[in-house]
């Protein structure tokens, strides 16, 4: 951990580390509400309630575009946490100890 730490020292290391995870996240944070707004939503009304039987289309849910939206979200959230995760760590606990 120490390693690490005098490893990145400068200033303009950290701007190189957190610059890049900050606009990464933001185009991540952009696309990821174009696409959960392009998704349909869950609730299936009032058919519901009358107990339908699977039907095709039900049986091949994962070949659809609602469902290829939706591994797309989850995909895209994972980068998205991965970024801010170092960004957090590289401007708080580097700099921090930058400063020291």
């Amino acid at each position: 951990m120490n390693n690490l730490l005098l490893e990145i020292t400068s200033w303009a290391t950290i701007e190189a580390i957190c610059l890049p995870c900050l606009i990464l996240g933001a185009l991540c944070a952009i696309f990821l509400i174009i696409v959960i707004m392009m998704q349909p939503g869950n609730s299936d009304g009032i058919s519901a309630l009358g107990g339908q039987q699977e039907t095709f289309y039900g049986k091949n849910k994962n070949k659809t575009l609602a469902s290829k939206l939706k591994k797309l979200t989850v995909i895209t959230m994972c980068i998205m946490a991965a970024l801010m995760i170092v960004f957090c760590f590289v401007a708080f606990h580097v700099s921090s100890a930058v400063v020291a």
